[in-house]
């Protein structure tokens, strides 16, 4: 038996996962800070549920980092105080996140994550983290299309030039 057999667990971490999950960890509390003060932008209804459920997806994602971190003996990256709420009507027009903007954020940082999870998995050598990040990266899928959805729904989402072929008469 190596080092490498046998519970996964008790296996140690590798230098690139131990800086993948401290930087994933890093990131979450980097967008959930952001996400907060979003909350305060937002003024759809919708989108605000939609931001509130990224937030506890990440604050979900970094119990799970954090534990992994702390068993394999790692410190924690700092995390940001907690944003507080603040009246919409309060911030003024020309410095508010408007909420195609907020939507299109959403949308632009799920598609980084699942990026981040899947070359995460390619990288472990732990079963147990690759099939962590697994879990995310479906997460982060069901979450993409609740975003897309919603950016189409509410006419939010601006499409690339559409590749139109014309039929020969």
């Amino acid at each position: 038996m190596g080092i490498l057999s046998g519970n996964p667990q008790d296996e140690p971490m590798h230098y690139g996962e131990v800086f993948t999950v401290w930087s994933n960890v890093l990131a979450n509390n980097g967008m959930i800070a952001g996400y907060q003060s979003l909350l305060n932008h937002a003024g759809d209804q919708d989108l605000q549920k939609l931001v509130q459920e990224g937030i506890e997806g990440l604050q979900n994602e970094n119990k799970q980092l954090e534990e992994l971190l702390k068993a394999n003996g790692v410190g924690l990256p700092q995390a940001s105080p907690e944003r507080p709420c603040a009246d919409l009507e309060s911030i003024p027009a020309g410095a508010r996140f408007m909420d195609p903007e907020i939507g299109a954020k959403l949308s632009a940082d799920t598609a980084s994550g699942l990026v981040a999870c899947s070359q995460a998995m390619g990288q472990s050598i732990r079963e147990d983290i690759a099939m962590m990040y697994g879990q995310f990266h479906t997460a982060k899928a069901q979450f993409g299309a609740k975003a897309l959805k919603l950016n189409k729904e509410k006419g939010w989402l601006i499409p690339p030039p559409l590749h139109m072929t014309k039929k020969c008469d």
